[in-house]
């Protein structure tokens, strides 16, 4: 018999959104948690670009949470403004969202995890903890191991700790796999000044351009900087493949040229013209379905239990993950029926949704209008399509 919820020691692995949002609304309800993240301290490495929270998941999430009306102060409704280009730079597409449209307004992910630390009781995150494996029996008490060497001890382990979890292992052998499709990141400070033409291409939200090999796709975020992902269809290790080393931008960006010298040169320049190294994210995905027997103190949310292709829909359903398992151990007696009663919907509907979306990280190349905009959206009077809503 696992122990009561309210006398629990609950200990969430990961200060992401995921995360943090269980573990704040876990003490709203009056419960005690604590959450251990490897990074040094809040402030310790870039959190990443900007995030689109959708009314119908991460949204409720933050409902939940008690700060919904704080996330609509901080977030950009402007953001979901999208372009599509064709290679030869000329605009094929145009989405403008109606004025109050918040279906899915843009934050920058360090802006929310800011939100989220601060609504949290001093204390409850403990940073420099990176975990290296759980130990104990399978009905508790567990054992987490850091790599500093310190072992704590604790009644449930909630894994919130991403695509390569080291909570996962206790429950389930699955190991993430490259999709054949990388990211580089490239990154642009003060664009109103520095990167006017960039500026004015991305507008308010984001604009991408694909030719069903290669992909671009640039994204404003806050603080007047635009982020833009180079997509393309490459082994996990083409840096060193192509000779090159992580931290040669020069050699890089030649390379990467070289791959797009077809392209039109307004668009090159989100390749040529940016401010700092190139960032490789290549691209993971967990086997599907993945699922796992029931255990009474281990579960997992977000990326830690169905890390997909970045196709809209990660945070979101991580929040609400974080949401749910929340919920369900505040409404049970035991943590053992508590993740029943999360695991019996959660694996369901992330089975459904990465069957739905498994192999098609190649969509991020596609040259096909995203469905956001219908079929052939109708030319606007100076030629431009119509904005849809």
């Amino acid at each position: 018999m696992t122990p009561p919820t309210r006398s629990a020691r609950i200990s969430i692995i990961g200060a992401g959104p995921a995360g943090l949002t269980c573990a704040r609304i876990l003490q709203r309800h009056g419960i005690a948690v604590t959450v251990h993240d490897r990074d040094a301290g809040r402030t310790a490495r870039d959190q990443g670009g900007t995030l689109d929270l959708h009314a119908g998941n991460g949204q409720l999430a933050l409902r939940e949470a008690g700060l919904l009306d704080d996330f609509l102060r901080l977030a950009r409704p402007e953001g979901q403004e999208m372009r599509v280009l064709g290679p030869d730079g000329e605009l094929r597409a145009h989405l403008v969202p109606e004025e109050g449209d918040l279906f899915k307004p843009e934050i920058d992910r360090g802006q929310l995890r800011d939100l989220l630390l601060d609504s949290l009781s001093p204390g409850t995150v403990r940073w420099g903890r990176a975990l290296t494996h759980v130990g104990g029996p399978a009905d508790g008490p567990r054992t987490l191991h850091f790599a500093d060497g310190s072992v704590t001890e604790t009644d449930l382990v909630i894994g919130a700790d991403g695509a390569f979890s080291r909570v996962r292992p206790a429950v389930s052998p699955a190991v993430p796999r490259y999709t054949g499709v990388s990211f580089t990141e490239a990154w642009f400070h003060d664009v109103a000044d520095r990167h006017t033409g960039l500026s004015g291409l991305v507008g308010q939200g984001s604009a991408t351009a694909a030719d069903g090999r290669r992909a671009l796709w640039g994204q404003r975020n806050s603080g007047d900087h635009i982020r833009v992902y180079i997509v393309r269809r490459v082994p996990a290790d083409w840096i060193t493949a192509a000779g090159l080393r992580p931290g040669d931008t020069a050699g890089i960006r030649a390379h990467l040229l070289g791959e797009f010298a077809d392209w039109s040169p307004r668009l090159r320049r989100m390749i040529s013209d940016n401010d700092g190294p190139y960032v490789d994210r290549p691209i993971f995905a967990l086997p599907v379905p993945h699922t796992w027997d029931h255990q009474p103190t281990v579960t997992l949310l977000g990326d830690a239990a169905h890390l997909m292709p970045p196709l809209g829909v990660g945070v979101n359903l991580a929040m609400l993950d974080a949401a749910e398992l929340a919920l369900a151990l505040a409404g049970s007696s035991t943590i053992g029926e508590a993740l029943r009663a999360y695991e019996s919907t959660m694996l369901p509907r992330s089975i459904e949704t990465a069957e739905l979306l498994d192999g098609r990280a190649e969509d991020l190349l596609s040259d096909d209008l995203p469905p956001e905009f219908g079929d052939d959206p109708a030319p606007g009077p100076d030629g431009a399509p119509l904005p849809v809503s």
